[in-house]
């Protein structure tokens, strides 16, 4: 099932701050139209990026969505055409497994840079990414994946102890 959710307040404290009136204002991803695509991804920490450097935004959600789903993180156009800010990877990506992860239950943060020449303020309930859900096809031919997701972002490159 396709659903967002806040993170436990355990796993905030860990990831953001111990501060519940804070946690309390997640706002979960939502579509701004009828005909949108994009989920609306909203800033929970904030920030100021100077031109050349980048920052971690942390959003206090995880995303739940079927086996054969992906959900792709996108740059907001407005960010990118009036100010020159993106995301620093690109496009983010979060498989079906990184849902309740046992590194931080699946808790997503954003990654933006700066490539203008003036500063980018990020505050607290900003719109700073946009995620779309896709469905994504394999190979017809046997194929055997025995890795399993130990953990969180970047989990899969682990090696087994």
């Amino acid at each position: 099932m396709r659903k967002f959710e806040r993170i436990s307040f355990e796993q905030f404290k860990k990831d953001v701050c111990d501060d519940r009136e804070l946690y309390d204002k997640i706002k979960l991803p939502r579509r701004s139209t009828q005909k949108s695509a994009g989920y609306d991804i909203n800033a929970i920490t904030e920030g100021v990026i100077h031109p050349g450097e980048s920052l971690v935004i942390k959003t206090g959600v995880k995303v739940s969505m079927n086996d054969d789903e992906i959900f792709y993180i996108f740059d907001r156009s407005s960010l990118g055409f009036k100010y020159n800010v993106t995301l620093a990877n690109s496009v983010g990506v979060i498989d079906a497994d990184f849902y309740n992860n046992e590194d931080n239950e699946g808790h997503f943060a954003v990654k933006l840079i700066n490539h203008g020449d003036k500063d980018f303020e990020v505050k607290i309930g900003d719109r700073i990414a946009q995620g779309v859900f896709m469905k994504y096809l394999t190979v017809d031919d046997e194929e055997i994946v025995e890795t399993k997701r130990k953990g969180g972002l970047g989990s899969t490159n682990k090696k087994e102890k």
